[in-house]
């Protein structure tokens, strides 16, 4: 079974040190910061043997260098061979998805999930999901590389894991997202259950995260855009007739990108 441990880090990141249950040895996902990730190792037995990266941007990768001085330079960094990423020692090219062997946790689904960038990928094992800036909980990542129809595909291949699929994001932007998700699909009830849930764990700052595939599908307008309920509220508050799910979604990213 994997363990998954929360690291915070900057405002609102978040940082999964993982290993499985019967072995000390970690990889941690997507380490912007250097000193979060040996501070709280710190507090552990866990001794570090990898990192998995998402994709390029810095608040994921910055870290890299830093815990390779710290650990010797004996770190397999893993992730996507297309982004540029200095420090990777083991490129993944991933074209849609593809199974391998991770050393001390075993099998890995890694997912290509273009969108947000255009090299990005997620990890799936055991049952949990690191999807990085791909799928947030209650919204998904802006398109700083991609296209629409790259990430509505990624985001629908994420949708069809199992429904206790749990969701490792690497930000706690669920308030915010739900507060448009509330705005486009205010009659959602299982939506407005879920924000009382959110809110009450904020109140105590407590993460988030994890969500699961089933909630997202519930409540998530990115993962609703074939929805009717969706869709009306597109064709109103643009005043169109007559959209699809990859027009549904394309509007539905403008709205929050001015939101």
């Amino acid at each position: 079974m994997l363990n998954v441990h929360t690291i915070p880090a900057f405002n609102d990141n978040y940082l999964w040190l993982v290993h499985q249950t019967d072995s000390f040895d970690a990889y941690v996902v997507d380490p912007g910061c250097a000193t979060s990730v040996i501070d709280y190792l710190a507090t552990t037995e866990l001794n570090l043997v990898g990192i998995l990266i998402t994709h390029h941007h810095n608040d994921h990768t910055g870290g890299i260098k830093q815990l390779q001085q710290h650990f010797a330079g004996k770190l397999d960094v893993y992730g996507p061979s297309n982004e540029g990423i200095v420090g990777l020692t083991k490129p993944l090219n991933i074209d849609i998805t593809s199974t391998i062997e991770l050393p001390h946790l075993g099998q890995t689904q890694v997912m290509a999930v273009p969108g947000h960038t255009l090299g990005h990928i997620a990890y799936y094992i055991d049952n949990k999901l690191f999807c990085g800036d791909t799928l947030f909980s209650g919204g998904c990542g802006r398109l700083f590389e991609g296209t629409p129809t790259q990430m509505l595909q990624s985001l629908n291949m994420l949708a069809n894991l199992p429904d206790n699929t749990q969701v490792f994001c690497a930000h706690e932007y669920t308030r915010a997202n739900l507060d448009f998700a509330q705005h486009v699909t205010p009659n959602n009830p299982k939506l407005n259950e879920y924000a009382i849930k959110v809110d009450q764990l904020r109140s105590q700052n407590k993460p988030t995260i994890p969500s699961t595939i089933a909630i997202e599908k519930a409540i998530n307008p990115f993962l609703r855009c074939h929805i009717n309920e969706t869709q009306v509220a597109i064709s109103n508050h643009y005043n169109i007739t007559n959209i699809d799910e990859i027009q549904t979604f394309t509007l539905l990213r403008e709205w929050k990108n001015h939101f």
